[in-house]
Parts: structure tokens; C-alpha cells; sequence
């Protein structure tokens, strides 16, 4: 394909009355369905759709029938005719409270700074290390394996590409400034387009080709691109002999979310493939949408969404007790260790199946399983998770092809029950993500913020994440192109990646790759017992395995008796540990005075007190690097973010910048 697919044009004016004939077309468009009837009964689930098709269903909803549903309306448990009373409703009454707040807001000027979202404030402040576990670039590397390329043509073919890409992306132009704002670049701005970089071993010996793949494998893997100094995204292309290539890739999560990556590859190889390839123009950017979303604050939705989050803090769980061998704060790991493996073709596609005859997404059963081996692993059955969610909220129908870090998070407990099937904890953890899921216009690193807050520590709060795209393919609407021109064929069975993100002990990711699922464990393997990660790891593949051969869905899951954690010993949030106590006074000598006047500039709130916490002000982490970078202009002497997050109040961050030399 080389050009990229255009939306399905808008169908006729449908009968004001029933919408259902227009729904049941979306329905075949997202699900491949061809002319088959959708009985009105079936929910999207059975069909085969999943959390991250509902993304695209919204905003062809909104596209064809003109009615704006929020993600929490198009449930994988709804049916055409749920969808069809639904629409009709909001056809009848405009709107109701549930309904998207916000319209997409265009910004006048495109190359004007806008803020940075929730997410991206904290992979920023993560590059700032300012988190533990932190790293100078939050980033996923990957690079896969070329045949038949045309030496010749692959590097002006490449560069081209990158060139349209470019100007159909804005993203791509992105950069970030030392404070936490955002900016794209004019195109024929200096060093605004990424450039491949080409390494030509066409004639070189299998030990300097091999040594040459393993330096830039290396050097990818441990230094990303930092939108703070250059381009967002790291081309490039090892030419090898025989026709033989690599393309390496190395995008940055302050500007790329998973939906982005896999856009942007799709895009670039298509590109790559045809020179006159046009693609379909956008008609909105990311810059929109975040000028969008700013307006959700305040509406009756979001108040809803966070008192709703607000009142059930207090009961969450901690996050799994993963015994430790060193405390997370003293550790500054390069990279995170890798485990991988992938469940066959034939037996993905029968797990589909049989997920979807018992009412789960594939991803739900995912989660489950996953937090099956966790409490296996641990000795307990309740705990906190953070999940990475692909939440694209349909602003316009072309928010799905737009690239940008969009993402956000989502925590969710995990409370298996003892006695319960496998079946069942899924049917649990489900209804749970349904429920959690509907209240996503507050994400959950803002939850996390006031957790931690409400918990009296900075430390990361749900530190082991969850992360599914199953079902991307079908929800960017094109399967991945494995033909590149003179890039050559795509071989996927010979892939590659790296992920580096902070606050995170351990990742698990589920994605499909030419049709299989990967099952892949990404964590910090300073932290922990190698055994027991390998032993974890085991018991997750052989748990899927048991679901793909329909056996373990009906079997009564073996769990520990204890539901919260009784272990000894260095355990993943459990550090006994917070902020240092300050006594309460007036400020009391010059720096705790320029400390408190920045702070007031800041936070437009008095600051009295030399005990005054930053959070407790108001303060976030993004506005803590702002005031450290306005502090050490003023006064010199320089203090890191994670002194300032460790002792954040007047006299102990004052104390810090004294320890430094600094002087009011």
C-alpha cells in the first residue's frame, strides 16, 4: 500500500429514528465483518473489538452520525442496540454529562508553545532525574531486519520520507524547553527534520559488520533523543552485504506514545516505499488536542471523574511487595533488562477466541493473568497496578492518525479472589476496568499525584505497570507494511527493541507482531532475585498457554491465603521512609526568604512558614523544576530535582541550595 487509507466517506443521512443501520457499518468497517449482519444483541467484545477499537468507533461515531459520545459510552460490553438508544438520546437532547465537555480548539498560531500533558510532565521530570529509577532519556528503542534493499536508493529514499512525514506530522518538529514547554518548529527551520544517520557495510567483514550493529544497538538502547536539545526521533540505517540492512529507531516518550509509534512506522515505510505516495491530510495536530483537553478542568464531567477518584484513594491497595536486593532510590540503572517471548499465530488466534466467548478483551485476560503470577510471586492478592492506556479522547474524527504522546495512565487494583476461577477473576478485573475506565477524564498520574500527597511521599506509588496494544493494528486502521521499496522487505521475525521509562520497577507489555502476541517483561534487574524474575516470567507464558488451550479458564486459580502483604524485608513500597520533619517558624535567614518569594511567584499563595511543603501548596512536579531552574539562576549553586522532592519544603530546600554555596 503506499498510500495511507482515508477514512470510508461519510455514509447518507441516516433515518433521525434509527441510526442503527449506520452504527451496524462502523461496526463492519472496524471489525472486518464485510457484509455480514451484526445482531443488535452481540456486544462489540464478541465481535472481536477491544478498549482500543472503541477509540476509533467514537470518533467515527461523531464523523458520521454528529453525535459526540466520551470513550466511558462506547464500552466493549455495548451492543448495536445499546449504541443505537444511546445516540438517539443524544440526537433528542444535544448533549448530556457524560457526554465529551470539550470541542477541539485549533490554536491560532501553530508554532506557539503549549503545555506539556500530565504524562509527558512526568517523563520530563524523569529526564531531570528526579524520580528514582530515572534516566537521562525516556525512550523505546527498536530496530528490525531488512532484505532485498537497494543499497543504492534506501538512504536519499529514507531521508525523503522522512522529509514529507515531517511536514505531515508536526510532532516530528517538536522540542521542548528547559521549563516544561512544548513548541514545533517551522520545516525549513534548522535541524527541525530528523536526518537519517547511514552506516554502509556493504563490503565490510561479518566481525566489523556484527561489531558495528552491536555499538549502535548499544548506544541507541542507552542514549534516546531528547526533545530538549534536537529532534524527538533517531533514524537510522546499517546497509549490511547481500542486500541485508537494519533499520534502527529511537523515539522519545516526551513526543511518541505507543498509538504514535506504531503510526509513524506505518507511515514512514509507506512513504519510503513510494515517492509520490500522498498521505491524507490532517485536519487538526496534537497541539489541538492538548489545547482541547486544557478545557476539561472545571466542566461537570471532569469534577465528576475526579470526586469520584478522590473518594476511593484512601481504600487503594499498595503496589505488589516484590521482594528487593537494593532499594530503588540508590540505584541508576543504563537500561532495562528484557524478557520475551511469543505465543504462535495459530494459538493467539485461538485465545482471541476463546477471550471473547467468555465476555473478556484479550487484554483483560492479559491483566489478570499477570496479576495472577504477581500474587503468586508476592504472598498477597490485593494490590495496586498502574496501566499505560492508549486514551485518545475523540475530539475529531482524525485524533487517531494525528502523532503526539496522547497516552496517559490509568491505576486499577487488583483483588483476586480466593476459591475463583480464572473465568471469573477476568469477569471481575473486566467489570473493574469498565468502572475505572468510565471516569478517565482525570489520568492517573494527576491520581497518583494526590496519592502520593495523601500517603506523605514522593516515591512512585504503583511503580509496576501494565501495557497492552493488542488490537492496534485494526485500531490504526492498516496492518504494518512489510514491503519499503528500495528499503526492501520487512522481516518482523527478526526484531529487536529496548525500553527505558522512569518511575517504572517492572513493565509487562502485550502487543501482536506479524500476527503472534509478545509477551514481554521489561524491569530493572538491578532490583531484583534473577531466579525469581525467571521463575515469574515462566509462570506468566505457561498461565497464557493454559488460556490458548482452554483448560485454564474453568480452573480454580491457586493464590495465597493472605490478601494484603505480611513480608519482611526490602519490599517494593514498603520503604518506611518520607519526607524530613521541619519545625514550624517564620522564615528564618535570606534563602528561606528567596526560597518563599519564587514560590509565591509560582503558586500565587503566601508563604509564611519555613515548614511550608511545595505540595502541599499546590506545587506539582513540573512546577518544582521550574523553581529549581528560577532558584539557581538567582542564586547559584544548583540543586537536583531529587534533593528538592526529598525535602520539599522552605527550610529543607533552602538548606540544599546553602550545601551548594549558594548565597541570596
Amino acid at each position: 500500500m503506499t498510500t495511507s487509507a482515508t477514512e470510508a466517506a461519510p455514509a447518507a443521512a441516516p433515518d433521525a429514528e434509527d441510526p442503527t443501520p449506520v452504527l451496524s457499518g462502523i461496526w463492519a468497517d472496524l471489525l472486518d465483518l464485510g457484509d455480514r449482519p451484526v445482531d443488535p444483541a452481540t456486544t462489540f467484545l464478541r465481535l472481536g473489538g477491544d478498549s482500543v477499537l472503541a477509540v476509533r468507533m467514537a470518533a467515527l461515531i461523531r464523523k458520521r452520525l454528529g453525535v459526540v459520545l466520551a470513550l466511558s459510552d462506547v464500552g466493549v460490553e455495548s451492543t448495536i442496540g445499546q449504541l443505537s438508544d444511546l445516540v438517539r438520546r443524544r440526537s433528542a437532547a444535544g448533549s448530556t454529562a457524560r457526554a465529551l465537555p470539550v470541542e477541539l480548539r485549533r490554536r491560532a498560531d501553530p508554532e506557539a508553545p503549549f503545555p506539556l500533558l500530565p504524562l509527558q510532565q512526568g517523563y520530563f521530570v524523569g529526564q531531570q532525574d528526579g524520580w528514582e529509577l530515572s534516566y537521562d532519556s525516556a525512550h523505546f528503542y527498536g530496530d528490525v531486519g531488512l532484505t532485498d534493499v537497494d543499497g543504492d536508493e534506501a538512504e536519499d529514499a529514507l531521508n525523503d520520507a522522512l522529509r514529507r512525514l515531517a511536514e505531515h506530522q508536526p510532532m516530528l518538529r517538536a522540542r521542548v524547553t528547559a521549563e516544561g514547554d512544548q513548541h514545533v518548529l517551522p520545516l525549513d527551520a534548522p535541524g527541525a527534520v530528523p536526518v537519517p544517520t547511514v552506516y554502509d557495510l556493504r563490503d565490510a567483514d561479518a566481525g566489523t559488520a556484527g561489531e558495528t550493529l552491536e555499538r549502535v544497538r548499544a548506544e541507541m538502547s542507552a542514549t534516546g533523543p531528547d526533545p530538549t536539545r534536537g529532534p524527538g526521533l533517531d533514524i537510522r540505517l546499517s546497509l549490511l552485504p547481500d542486500g541485508a540492512a537494519r533499520l534502527h529507531t529511537s523515539m522519545s516518550l516526551l513526543v511518541f506514545d505507543g498509538w504514535s509509534a506504531t503510526l509513524l512506522n506505518r507511515e514512514l515505510l509507506a512513504l519510503s516505499a513510494d515517492w509520490n505516495a500522498v498521505l491524507a491530510p490532517l485536519d487538526m495536530d496534537f497541539g489541538d488536542y492538548v489545547a482541547s483537553v486544557a478545557g476539561l478542568p472545571g466542566t461537570e464531567a471532569w469534577d465528576a471523574d475526579r470526586a469520584w477518584w478522590w473518594e476511593r484513594l484512601d481504600a487503594l491497595p499498595e503496589p505488589p511487595a516484590l521482594p528487593l536486593v537494593r532499594d530503588p532510590r540508590e540505584v541508576r540503572a543504563t537500561t532495562m533488562g528484557t524478557r520475551e517471548t511469543r505465543l504462535a499465530a495459530d494459538r493467539w488466534a485461538t485465545l482471541r477466541d476463546r477471550c471473547a466467548a467468555h465476555d473478556v478483551t484479550p487484554s483483560t485476560a492479559m491483566f489478570t493473568a499477570f496479576a495472577v503470577v504477581l500474587a503468586r510471586w508476592t504472598g498477597h492478592r490485593r494490590m495496586l497496578l498502574n496501566s499505560l492506556q492508549l486514551n485518545r479522547l475523540p475530539v475529531h474524527p482524525d485524533v487517531h492518525r494525528v502523532v503526539g504522546a496522547c497516552a496517559s495512565t490509568m491505576l486499577l487494583p487488583a483483588e483476586l479472589a480466593e476459591g475463583a476461577t480464572f473465568a471469573e477473576l477476568a469477569a471481575t478485573a473486566q467489570r473493574r476496568f469498565g468502572e475505572h475506565a468510565a471516569h478517565n477524564l482525570i489520568t492517573g498520574v494527576e491520581v497518583s499525584r494526590e496519592l502520593g500527597r495523601r500517603r506523605g511521599t514522593h516515591r512512585p506509588v504503583a511503580p509496576v505497570v501494565f501495557q497492552s496494544t493488542l488490537g492496534m493494528d485494526a485500531a490504526v486502521g492498516a496492518a504494518h507494511p512489510e514491503s519499503a521499496g528500495p528499503l526492501g522487505e520487512v522481516d518482523f521475525g527478526d526484531f529487536h527493541h529496548q525500553l527505558r521509562t522512569p518511575q517504572v520497577a517492572l513493565e509487562v507489555r502485550f502487543y501482536e507482531l506479524r500476527s503472534e502476541m509478545a509477551i514481554v517483561f521489561s524491569l530493572v534487574d538491578e532490583l531484583f532475585e534473577a531466579e525469581q524474575v525467571e521463575a515469574a516470567f515462566t509462570d506468566l507464558v505457561e498461565l497464557i498457554g493454559t488460556l490458548a488451550d482452554g483448560e485454564g479458564w474453568d480452573r480454580v486459580v491457586e493464590l495465597p491465603a493472605a490478601a494484603e502483604s505480611t513480608g519482611d524485608g526490602l519490599l517494593l513500597g514498603r520503604y518506611g521512609d518520607g519526607d524530613a520533619v521541619v519545625a514550624e517558624g517564620p522564615l528564618s535567614t535570606p534563602l528561606e526568604e528567596a526560597v518563599a518569594e519564587l514560590w509565591e511567584e509560582l503558586l500565587d499563595v503566601p508563604v509564611l512558614d519555613r515548614s511550608a511543603n511545595f505540595f502541599a501548596l499546590g506545587g506539582d512536579s513540573l512546577l518544582a523544576v521550574r523553581a529549581l531552574a528560577r532558584l539557581t539562576k538567582r542564586l547559584g549553586g544548583g540543586v537536583a530535582v531529587r534533593d528538592f522532592l526529598e525535602s520539599p519544603t522552605v527550610a529543607g530546600v533552602a538548606a540544599a541550595f546553602a550545601a551548594r554555596g549558594a548565597s541570596s
